[in-house]
């Protein structure tokens, strides 16, 4: 009986991430009713909540603001790590990197660039429907006329299409080739992310277990898309949303209720009346 109870405890749940866009906010982009509720529970039998995103921090910050204190925030598809408002790591970008970046997404027609600090984010366009798309993912930024004026610490790069709305063709073939000291991702219909290589959710996952002491099989993730696919392999129990990319699901090892379905907080609600956290 011991060792059964030991073997169970071994395999309780103690640090969840989780993908925000397709994921845990529903079709309109909002937190499903109840998350509160859920967070509280997870509190109440400490289990970490990490919200992990392509999504600035204080983007992450503006929906979980009521819960922050008890939150991880891995921003940035993982290049900039938070808890309680203090940074717990960050990967940077160097200076002749940012420039080839800037230059390469310059050649991609109907592209526009977002150059991403950890202060804020920066853009040097004012299209109306790229403002629509990008002020859903960075609520501090400012316009500059170039982004040699820029003198935060680059992170991430993002590169959007707004119209075609087909990254994986229009944008992704010619950044491609920047794999190699930097990681390209496709990480939305919209958008393309560039980081340092090495850097991914995965990865920032991997170094938070380490930091926190918390293994790999303590550990649950949900995700829908192409940057979520390291962050599935990086935890012990792994859920793709029904709604999630082919490639996304086949990384999984669980398939979740769709985001409209809020499937996120329907299979917590089945953990947390089983037991598992």
């Amino acid at each position: 009986m011991d060792s059964c109870f030991l073997r169970k405890a071994a395999l309780m749940i103690k640090l969840i991430f989780c993908d925000m866009d397709g994921t845990l906010l529903d079709e309109r982009g909002d937190l499903p009713e109840g998350l509160g509720a859920i967070l509280a529970e997870l509190k109440a039998h400490g289990v970490i909540f990490a919200p992990a995103s392509g999504r600035q921090y204080a983007a992450l910050l503006r929906h979980f603001r009521p819960w922050a204190a008890d939150l991880l925030f891995c921003a940035e598809n993982g290049a900039y790590v938070v808890q309680r408002d203090e940074e717990l790591f960050s990967t940077t970008i160097e200076p002749p990197q940012c420039e080839e970046i800037v230059r390469r997404a310059r050649t991609v027609e109907g592209a526009y660039i977002v150059w991403c600090g950890k202060e804020y984010a920066y853009v040097t366009s004012r299209n109306e429907a790229f403002f629509t798309e990008m002020e859903k993912y960075y609520t501090e930024y400012k316009i500059v006329e170039d982004f040699s004026a820029v003198h935060d610490t680059p992170v991430k790069f993002s590169v959007c299409d707004p119209v075609q709305a087909d990254a994986e063709r229009t944008i992704y073939p010619s950044l491609a080739s920047l794999e190699g000291d930097l990681k390209v991702v496709v990480s939305s219909n919209y958008w393309v992310d560039i980081m340092r290589t090495g850097v991914n959710k995965g990865a920032a996952v991997r170094r938070v277990q380490q930091l926190l002491g918390i293994r790999p099989e303590e550990c649950l993730a949900f995700g829908d898309y192409l940057n979520d696919i390291e962050m599935l392999g990086a935890v012990g129990e792994s859920y793709a949303m029904e709604n999630a990319h082919p490639a996304a699901k086949a990384a999984a090892k669980h398939i979740a209720p769709s985001n409209r379905e809020h499937g996120v907080l329907c299979v917590l609600r089945r953990l947390l009346d089983e037991g598992k956290m």
